[in-house]
């Protein structure tokens, strides 16, 4: 057997596996070990488990459990819906101004944990029924909850970025420092998109009336204290990173700290919102490791067959602008996205792609700039895209999946518009380095 039939053989396994049901670890574990017998035999199987070695004992790893474990913490405390409520009070009488401030408020949330399946639900919690209550258009509010949540794929301290930045081997602190200015270049064209809406027909986004502006603060000098606690916190991550005080593993360990230092000045905390924190955090870099460990041997073994040699070639080989690689690769997770979560697609995927990217010429910190756009597109793309699956567990009765995957739809319209832009002006993410 050639290594094109072997190529071809073992993605319709995966996808013929992920029909099934069975977690995506099992399947690519399964399929490498198979791989790995029938290729090779079993004396092959050292250097497959040397590769998983590698993965599971790379050292900027901590720093993935610690922002987990502070979004979680945010999650359960008041912080966050504190920081909704001050933020209403600035809404003022704009049409569209709680849509607005619900994607200003998803920005600091991705700022502060970096996990987007938690904002998505604390938005939907939040945010979500009262633009419903205000008579705000239902697609419009939820596409804005839905992309809102999503920045947290882009915003530092991005947990997207953080796998990354150990499977290309480069610096996550540059990674966090070009990919202010593009969510920053999202959040604006979500904010843009909303006010045309909202100004071209007010009744999309009705303005905030005395009636109904309850200010849930006695003054807004109590609502810019609301504000201030988790800009402290952001900045205890960001701050210290940016300014080379601290590595990223040792700013994650600061920023759980930070927040519950919060915690316990605003008495919020108790012992049953450690626990389920810590068992909150366990269940999600639980996943994040075994689909590693899986990927990991799956693209060790594939490696060993030649198959990075066979899939370099072929795409170097291409006659065509090294520009128009770049796109194929993009087309292709966009693809992937439909069916994997973005820690398949970057575990399998990356490690095939990255040499490729430097091969050509390019830098591979922009590559993941634009990896994580994609990814924010894979999260909202039907039919598996996360963020319907986290809106729908507490939406509103009557809110159907299909309102959901509709109403996404252009928010994904945004981000391919915004990949095209880094694709054709890369200064827009490296400019900073």
């Amino acid at each position: 057997m050639d290594i094109s039939t072997a190529t071809l053989l073992m993605v319709g396994a995966i996808f013929a596996l992920l029909v099934t049901g069975l977690p995506l670890a099992f399947i690519t574990g399964l399929v490498a070990m198979s791989f790995t017998f029938g290729w090779f035999g079993v004396d092959a199987l050292p250097l497959v488990t040397s590769r998983v070695y590698g993965f599971i004992t790379e050292y900027s790893l901590v720093a993935v459990p610690m922002f987990v474990l502070m979004a979680s913490l945010l999650d359960r405390s008041g912080i966050a819906k504190d920081l909704f409520n001050a933020m209403r009070v600035f809404a003022g009488r704009l049409p569209g101004g709680v849509a607005v401030q619900t994607i200003v408020v998803a920005f600091f949330l991705a700022a502060l944990s970096g996990i987007i399946g938690g904002e998505i639900v604390l938005l939907g919690i939040l945010a979500l029924p009262q633009m419903l209550r205000l008579g705000y258009d239902k697609h419009l509010s939820i596409g804005v909850v839905c992309a809102g949540g999503a920045l947290g794929t882009m915003m530092p301290p991005s947990i997207v970025l953080i796998i990354y930045g150990l499977i290309a081997s480069v610096s996550i602190a540059d990674l966090f420092t070009a990919a202010v200015t593009p969510a920053v270049l999202l959040m604006g064209s979500y904010i843009a998109y909303v006010l045309v809406r909202c100004l071209k027909d007010p009744s999309k986004g009705p303005p905030l009336s005395e009636s109904t502006r309850d200010n849930p603060f006695d003054s807004k000098l109590d609502a810019v204290k609301a504000i201030l606690l988790p800009a402290l916190i952001a900045f205890m991550v960001l701050g210290t990173i940016y300014g080379g005080i601290a590595s990223v593993t040792e700013a994650a360990a600061m920023g759980v700290f930070g927040v519950i230092l919060a915690i316990l000045v605003r008495r919020e905390f108790s012992l049953a919102m450690m626990h389920h924190s810590l068992g909150q955090t366990l269940n999600t870099c639980g996943m994040i490791i075994w689909i590693g460990i899986g990927a990991a041997a799956l693209v060790g073994v594939y490696n060993l067959m030649g198959g990075d040699r066979f899939v370099s070639e072929f795409i170097l080989g291409m006659d065509v602008a090294p520009i128009t690689i770049i796109l194929v690769m993009m087309a292709i997770m966009l693809v992937l996205g439909l069916f994997l979560d973005w820690i398949g697609i970057a575990m399998l995927a990356l490690p095939i792609f990255l040499p490729i990217v430097t091969q050509l010429g390019y830098d591979p910190i922009w590559f993941g700039i634009l990896f994580a756009v994609n990814m924010q597109v894979s999260f909202l793309s039907p039919p598996f895209g996360p963020a319907a699956f986290y809106l729908k567990s507490v939406a509103p009765p009557g809110i159907t999946l299909k309102d959901i995957y509709l109403s996404v739809l252009p928010f994904m319209a945004i981000q391919l518009v915004i990949l095209t832009i880094l694709l054709l002006w890369p200064t827009l993410a490296i400019w900073p380095l």
